[in-house]
């Protein structure tokens, strides 16, 4: 009897001990890739506006050459 109450605590304190690793390690891993997400978008948002400007500025430049050419007929 007393075996089975032995096995029973060791039992408990593994699910127990287990549960508060799980936790542990969820916090710490979603506290440690909140830096990186944040970096990341900033990143994103950095080639974003490059592409936009990129963009703008080709299509002022086909603007003009079509003014131009309009202008020259």
């Amino acid at each position: 009897m007393s075996m089975l109450i032995f096995v029973v605590g060791v039992l408990l304190g593994t699910l127990f001990g287990g549960t508060l690793c799980v936790r542990y390690l969820r916090r710490e891993i979603a506290a440690d890739i909140g830096p990186q997400l944040r970096q990341l978008n900033l990143k994103i948002e950095t080639l974003e506006g490059i592409i936009n400007l990129a963009l703008a500025t080709r299509y002022a430049e086909l603007s003009a050459s079509t003014i131009t050419r309009i202008v020259n007929d």
